[in-house]
């Protein structure tokens, strides 16, 4: 059957992260005046990105909402464990600020979709928050190219679970098999789509490699032709 839509990851896939992460936690430091706690930005920024995953994997285990396991992530950062709500709430607001000051798309995001709004339907299935997501759309200037954006803290279940996937194609009211699935993480995002009946392609935008069973592109500039090529759908790393 036909691809008829793609779905898309956000974060270091259209909307480059990383580089945001990075030089919000550099301004965050410095006006909290914690810079001296740490050897360098890049390692708080490594300390901050572990305790992510850790209570992130809490929060897809159910053992913590969306909320408090930012909370916890703060407590942990910052060594205070006995810091209010209010004043996790308050600590992680003032990340967030200098976060999306550093906003941006990648360079090749807006001309792809360009390139394939005609022919191909859009949507969003992102694991963090429909609050965070829909406004992060907005202000990067793309909400109205994607038809559903699909979150796991609204959902209860998160990227690779194949509820997840399973979701965002309701959404689009199409079955799995004519859906694809754009991310940059190669289990969570490529692995979990297949799994889930999709077309998983794994964007390595850092040239990786190494996983020879997925579907691999390293630009999006190479999305469009392998999409319009679909007999090479299952050829792993036609376009690495």
């Amino acid at each position: 059957m036909a691809i008829r839509a793609v779905l898309w990851d956000i974060d270091d896939t259209i909307f480059d992260y990383a580089r945001a992460d990075l030089t919000g936690m550099r301004d965050h430091l410095t006006a909290e005046g914690l810079v001296d706690g740490f050897d360098s930005v890049d390692q708080a920024l490594g300390r901050w990105q572990e305790l992510t995953v850790v209570h992130w994997r809490r929060f897809e285990a159910g053992g913590v909402d969306f909320q408090e396991q930012r909370r916890e992530r703060v407590r942990d950062f910052l060594g205070a464990p006995a810091l209010t709500a209010a004043e996790a709430d308050g600590w992680f607001e003032r990340y967030i600020t200098h976060y999306e000051s550093a906003w941006e798309l990648f360079p090749d995001t807006v001309p792809v979709l360009d390139l394939l709004a005609r022919e191909y339907r859009h949507a969003v299935l992102s694991n963090s928050s429909i609050r965070n997501q829909d406004r992060k759309l907005r202000v990067l200037g793309v909400r109205d190219r994607f038809e559903a954006v699909v979150c796991a803290a609204e959902l209860g279940v998160a990227k690779p679970a194949p509820e997840a996937f399973h979701a965002a194609c309701d959404a689009l009211a199409l079955a799995p098999n004519e859906v694809a699935y754009v991310g940059d993480q190669p289990d969570i995002d490529a692995r979990g789509a297949v799994e889930a009946g999709l077309t998983g392609i794994w964007l390595d935008r850092a040239g990786r490699g190494g996983r020879p069973e997925l579907t691999r592109i390293t630009d999006l500039h190479q999305l469009p032709a392998l999409l319009r090529g679909e007999s090479r759908f299952g050829a792993p790393d036609t376009f690495g």
